[in-house]
């Protein structure tokens, strides 16, 4: 930093203490988010899935509530856009295209 000029090592100082004050209120709010998601019945049971945490069980149940709109696993999928959706008619099933429905945020955190 001795090589920059004053006026560019002052606005670099002052723009490296605001991302510390944006750490510590994103470290905030994931202790908040953790504490809700230990109280939480649906979040803890999410959490014990391999690769679920705090934060997408928490953003999971926000979205999905409980889950009783859909009638299993694969119907949740195909809603978040994770599997393809099942296209058909006159008894014939077909596999359709993965048409990245439903929360693009939820699916990131679970594809990650």
């Amino acid at each position: 930093s001795e090589a920059l000029p004053t006026w560019m090592r002052r606005a670099v100082d002052d723009m490296l203490s605001h991302i510390s004050v944006l750490d510590e209120r994103i470290d905030e709010y994931d202790a908040h988010i953790k504490q809700a998601a230990t109280a939480d019945v649906p979040s803890q049971r999410l959490m014990k899935l391999d690769g679920i945490g705090p934060i997408t069980a928490s953003a999971l149940t926000a979205s999905i509530g409980n889950g009783h709109d859909f009638k299993n696993g694969r119907q949740l999928a195909a809603w978040l856009g994770l599997v393809p959706g099942r296209v058909g008619s006159g008894g014939k099933t077909r596999l359709g295209r993965i048409n990245k429905a439903g929360d693009r945020y939820l699916r990131t955190l679970l594809v990650m």
